[in-house]
């Protein structure tokens, strides 16, 4: 049995399904371990799940600290916010640490480094799975830094160690917790493991396209990045009379979603603005996971969440918040991005996309308005934005970086 640690939100899980079902294919039995409300989700794809029994309601973690760990728009308001969370990391490091139990192998998230002290104190190898790439390079900046600093060789080495940082501050206290607790004292070689993934039985893979951010040439050649890892649907989704008929009744419209950054107290100003934007622009809309909207116009559908790999293509363009896998899912369907950053690797993403020539400038959620979500609609709708959004995804679509990454995995274990 193969076990992957995961944390974050629906979103953050989905790449990890992608890696599980390509694992499965494999031949190799495979399971992931997350809060306990990502059981049926996880499930749904054939996939086996371990649940943590803890979770943000049980723990009473502090709704004010969710908010400010998905608005963190700079590297010290990150660094405060996951020094903050990481007493949550305290409440499941004994699940962790069980989740691992009876595993041959251990995937982990780099958000939970457990998985690679547990895995050495099981005498099991470990594998560094990450949704963005997180390895030192001179080459590039980290998506904590990127197109808020100029790119120069130090200036990338550094924004990687603050990067790494971050992840090991708000993961290095379960494992201490855990280790004083059942073991007496800290693991060997207690810190940071991320760079330590440097042979063939214990290898690091990335989820993300070579077309987005080229893999750099001075990593180990035991860290892989073959493409985006992408979730092969288990049933073909059917849409809604409503949608279905809403899809086929005009042009294509502009799809507005913002995911779990979204809360309920932005509703009725964002929603306010949104309708605006699209009236400024003259486009249809649809506006997803926001519920029930009051004084809609005809031009425009609010719907709860559905299947990108189903939508985004039907679109005209798409604004999003620029989570790694809205955009990953954006770009793969051949239509400009649109996105508003809120916070943490978003820049990153927003500015990606605008150097890529597929999307317009970002535009940071403190300084939305109508007008300049309409003119960003606008812009993005220019034919040689079109024309690059199609050419990227072609070249994304000769990749399969979650099969190439489970083969790696499945060799490193063999070995």
């Amino acid at each position: 049995m193969i076990t992957i640690l995961c944390s974050g939100s629906r979103g953050d899980f989905q790449p990890y399904i992608a890696l599980a079902q390509e694992i499965s294919k494999l031949g190799k039995a495979v399971r992931i371990t997350g809060m306990r409300e990502f059981e049926g989700f996880i499930r749904g794809y054939g996939i086996d799940f371990y649940p943590i029994h803890a979770d943000f309601k049980s723990l009473n973690v502090d709704e004010n600290m969710l908010k400010e760990a998905q608005s963190a728009d700079n590297p010290l308001k990150m660094l405060l916010t996951f020094n903050k969370m990481k007493n949550y990391g305290l409440s499941i490091a004994n699940e962790l640490y069980a989740a691992c139990d009876g595993s041959e192998l251990i995937i982990y998230h780099p958000g939970c480094t457990i998985g690679y002290f547990a895995a050495e104190r099981l005498g099991i190898p470990s594998v560094l799975a990450s949704p963005f790439p997180i390895h030192k390079t001179k080459e590039q900046t980290s998506v904590i830094q990127y197109g808020r600093v100029k790119s120069t060789p130090f200036k990338n080495t550094v924004s990687y160690h603050m990067l790494q940082s971050m992840l090991w501050l708000a993961s290095n206290n379960s494992v201490k917790y855990l280790w004083k607790k059942e073991f007496g004292g800290l693991p060997k070689n207690f810190g940071k493991p991320y760079e330590r993934h440097t042979d063939r039985k214990q290898p690091a893979v990335i989820s993300c396209s070579n077309f987005v951010f080229k893999r750099p040439r001075d990593w180990n050649e035991n860290i892989h990045q073959y493409g985006y890892w992408f979730v092969k649907e288990t049933t073909e989704y059917i849409p809604s009379k409503e949608l279905a008929n809403f899809l086929s009744s005009g042009e294509k419209p502009v799809y507005i979603g913002f995911g779990s950054v979204f809360h309920e107290d932005q509703k009725e100003t964002l929603s306010k603005l949104i309708m605006e934007a699209l009236s400024k622009a003259n486009k249809r809309g649809i506006i997803c996971g926001m519920g029930k909207l009051d004084n809609v116009p005809s031009n425009i559908l609010a719907i709860d969440s559905i299947p990108h790999s189903w939508l985004f293509d039907k679109m005209a363009a798409v604004c999003h918040h620029g989570g790694a896998g809205t955009t990953a899912a954006g770009f793969a369907a051949g239509v400009p991005s649109i996105i508003i950053p809120f916070a943490n690797d978003q820049h990153a993403w927003a500015h990606r996309a605008y150097d890529l020539g597929v999307g317009s400038k970002p535009i940071p959620i403190k300084k939305l308005t109508s007008n300049n979500l309409a003119e960003a609609i606008k812009y993005s709708l220019k034919d040689e934005i079109i024309q690059n959004a199609k050419n990227l995804a072609k070249d994304i679509s000769t990749e399969n970086g979650a099969r190439e990454c489970a083969k790696v995995i499945i060799d490193s274990l063999e070995r």
